[in-house]
Formats: structure tokens, C-alpha cells, sequence
């Protein structure tokens, strides 16, 4: 936790500034974005745990790196931060293309003809969920002793699984080619 301060009016407030987001970075991967964009839409929005069991049973080449980096922000959550794996959702996931590896391949007659080999660059941001949790349980602790009419949406029963609401909607990118 770190604790940081706001001048206001002469006066210091200081603000406890919770951070509940890691991030890994996998720079110059060497397969095309498009590809890539495909397999991280089934992961987008899912718990840790199952996003890899996901990733260790989809056929696709592009899953490797997923899941190594998958693994790498889960090892920098545990280790940095001290979070358990089992709080981690994948909040964002973004796919950017990178820079275009260049070849000559040699042909007859002492020809050439360039090969462009396509790389991508794939960050991921896991987030913790448990910090979510207490701030609801401090509002309603609050609501409780205040007597107000609680708010719906601190009545309403929470979803048991942590994957996104529209998670079964992304099908249609394995249609393509």
C-alpha cells in the first residue's frame, strides 16, 4: 500500500492509493496480431485458473505464448504484490502489431525474394477481485448502521463465476479464415 499526499487549501489529506493491477508485457512475438486477437478473445474477462486451462487445451500455436505470459502476470501478482492466484481475473488484454522482421531467401539465378515475418506485441493485466469484495462489504456495513434503503445494486446476489457477460458472444472471429 503506498500512501500519498493531496495539498488542499494549505492543508494535507493524505489518500491511501490501493493498487490491484499487474501487468506483463511480451514484446516481439513472432506471429501475426490477427492470429494472435483470435485466441484472446476466448480469455478476455475469465479467472486465471480457467483461462489456463483454457489456453493448455486449445490446438493453436499462438496459445504458448498466451499462457506464458499468462503465467508470468500471475508469478508477478504472487511475488510483487502478495495476491492470491485464485482472486485474478483477466481485466484487459490487448494485441498491437510490432515491428515486421525482414528476410532475403535466396532463389535461382542469383534472385532474392524478401520474406516479411509478422510480430505482435501482447499485454495483459490481471486483476484482483478481492479488493472489489471489501469495498462492497463496507457499504453495506454502512447502509446497515445508517438505516437507509440499500441501493439495488448492493442487493443484488453476486454472479459465482468470474468470466465476462459477454463472453459467448466472441464466436464468431473462428468463422473466419
Amino acid at each position: 500500500m503506498i500512501y500519498g499526499s493531496i495539498r488542499f487549501r494549505s492543508t494535507y489529506m493524505y489518500v491511501r492509493i490501493t493498487y490491484t493491477e499487474v501487468y506483463a508485457l511480451g514484446q516481439h512475438i513472432c506471429m501475426s496480431a490477427h492470429k494472435a486477437r483470435r485466441v484472446i478473445d476466448q480469455i478476455r474477462g475469465r479467472s486465471y485458473e480457467e483461462t489456463m486451462m483454457i489456453l493448455e487445451l486449445m490446438p493453436y500455436r499462438a496459445c504458448y505464448p498466451i499462457l506464458k505470459l499468462v503465467y508470468s502476470a500471475a508469478a508477478n501478482a504472487s511475488h510483487n504484490m502478495g495476491f492470491n492466484e485464485k482472486n485474478l481475473v483477466i481485466s484487459k488484454v490487448e494485441v498491437n502489431k510490432s515491428t515486421t522482421v525482414k528476410k532475403l531467401k535466396p532463389r535461382a539465378r542469383g534472385r532474392s525474394y524478401p520474406i516479411k515475418r509478422p510480430t505482435c506485441s501482447i499485454t495483459i493485466v490481471l486483476k484482483n477481485i478481492s479488493f472489489n469484495e471489501e469495498e462492497e462489504e463496507c457499504k453495506r456495513y454502512q447502509y446497515t448502521i445508517l438505516g437507509l434503503n440499500k441501493p439495488g445494486w448492493i442487493t443484488k446476489e453476486k454472479y459465482t463465476d468470474m468470466t465476462c457477460y459477454d463472453m459467448y458472444n466472441n464466436g464468431g472471429l473462428w468463422d473466419k479464415k
